[in-house]
């Protein structure tokens, strides 16, 4: 399954009008692709998020690689611009005693909060924790392999 997976791609891929696509000839004629797989009916989509997971697990491992074989300097070539940015650097706020405390007092409260969804509580000060709203997650598929 994964080689013709490969062969379909592999045609769409040639039924591009431009060897190397634009970002939204790619968009489009993926879609596209992956319309007609799903209509088709001739495939178990489950075996075909499989393979393409694998694909693109595969193809992500070889992107990065690459990225770091690069050198640190912007680049412009085959309809790609590529604009090299330094890190900088990131504020140690755990340095700091006041932040620290705070941090934990939020954690804290945090905690309660959590709990006063299940039962009734009183805080250190003699306050009832209110029971605070609560916003649904977005449902996901968590893959393994």
């Amino acid at each position: 399954m994964s080689k013709d997976l490969f062969y379909l791609m592999r045609e769409q891929e040639i039924a591009t009008s431009n060897f190397l696509p634009t970002k939204k000839e790619i968009t489009k004629t993926s879609k596209e692709f992956a319309e007609k797989l799903i209509e088709d009916g001739n495939h178990n989509p489950q075996e075909l998020f499989a393979q393409a997971l694998r694909l693109s697990e595969s193809l992500s491992i070889i992107t990065d690689a690459l990225k770091k074989s690069l050198p640190e300097e912007n680049f412009e070539a085959f309809g790609l611009k590529g604009t090299y940015r330094s890190g900088g650097d990131a504020i140690n706020y755990k340095e700091d005693p006041i932040y620290c405390a705070l941090k934990e007092d939020l954690d804290n409260r945090t905690e309660l909060l959590k709990t006063a969804q299940k039962q009734d509580l009183i805080d250190a000060s003699g306050n009832d924790v209110p029971k605070v709203s609560t916003t649904p997650r977005k449902s996901s598929l968590a893959i393994s392999f």
